[in-house]
């Protein structure tokens, strides 16, 4: 699908006139918008033969794999690759936007939100209808601005599985953690890029005529980089919780581990004694005596209770005793 908005030299707005005829009658318009989204192989041919844009411009757009954000310069305009952040999958969605003082064309292949707000309101504001290099500016800052809303929200899901409020078992809360790092490194392969995409947009000598949107350029440039450090914060507090749990998960299995040979220290010795008394051997010491087998089971009473009298005095079980107690 194409839609299209044109401005006359009465600054007349028209709405959906067909690129070709658009790009045939360039002069009679202040400037054009060509907006490509889903595109079929048919409209997608308009892009080389009614702009004859270069074809490795045209290729990156039609790539299938999500580009880096960039801008490349060819003769008479320029090509970006920009990012925009779907709310609900927190997944990067590719626009690619051709650029001149006299178009804008944007390519994308899947619905993006920001772009939509746009297109409205260009339609209701003639003061948006300044050119499109100021609507370039618009459609990077409104792409720039909702990336902020992305990682508030992973802010708030990294805090609730610090806070555990939902009582989750540390293998729950080291998948969901391990998710939302993945999440993260994706996002900072949009941001990072994105930032280095506005640095050159405002040191760059080839876009001179910019300077009068340098301060605008600016500001999305430093909101990029507000958002840079905000990845790196929650990449290191994402961090810091895994290794928390890493030292929580180590700590109770040491826990475990203590009581569980402490246990089996203590029946070391009862299982000795049950074994001599268990052979079948005729003559054996009190074998016969009538209180042989009470007497036996008092002195491995009294060796069990020795032991964990000393092993209590040592410390070994007053963790897990504390730990019984608070549960009582």
């Amino acid at each position: 699908m194409i839609r299209t908005y044109a401005v006359r030299k009465d600054e007349e707005l028209i709405v959906n006139v067909p690129v070709e005829e658009l790009v045939k009658h360039m002069d009679d318009y202040i400037w054009i918008w060509a907006d490509y989204y889903q595109p079929s192989a048919e409209e997608i041919s308009t892009l080389s033969t009614s702009f004859s844009f270069h074809p490795l411009a045209i290729e990156d757009a039609m790539d299938d794999f999500n580009q880096r954000p960039k801008i490349d310069f060819y003769d008479g305009y320029q090509f970006l690759v920009l990012h925009s952040i779907h709310k609900a999958e927190l997944c990067a969605v590719e626009l690619d936007m051709f650029v001149s003082k006299k178009f804008l064309v944007t390519f994308y292949k899947k619905p993006i939100e920001e772009l939509e707000w746009i297109w409205d309101q260009v339609e209701k504001s003639l003061s948006l209808r300044k050119g499109p290099f100021f609507l370039m500016h618009l459609i990077i800052d409104k792409l720039v601005d909702e990336y902020f809303p992305v990682l508030y929200k992973i802010e708030d899901e990294l805090d609730n599985i610090e806070d555990n409020t939902a009582n989750k078992t540390i293998s729950e809360l080291m998948d969901q953690l391990f998710d939302m790092r993945e999440v993260l490194s994706g996002i900072r392969r949009t941001i990072l890029p994105m930032r280095d995409l506005l640095y050159r947009i405002t040191h760059s000598d080839r876009l001179q005529y910019l300077l009068e949107q340098q301060l605008y350029f600016n500001d999305v440039h430093d909101h990029l980089l507000k958002l840079s450090e905000m990845i790196e914060s929650h990449r290191e507090f994402s961090s810091d919780i895994r290794d928390s749990y890493l030292s929580l998960n180590s700590n109770n299995m040491n826990k475990v581990m203590m009581t569980l040979t402490v246990i089996t220290t203590i029946f070391m010795p009862l299982t000795f004694i049950a074994g001599v008394y268990g052979m079948n051997f005729e003559h054996m010491p009190e074998l016969h005596w009538r209180y042989g087998y009470p007497a036996v089971l008092a002195g491995m009473a009294a060796v069990g209770l020795c032991m964990f009298a000393i092993f209590v005095k040592k410390g070994w079980l007053r963790v897990s005793l504390q730990r019984r107690r608070k549960k009582s």
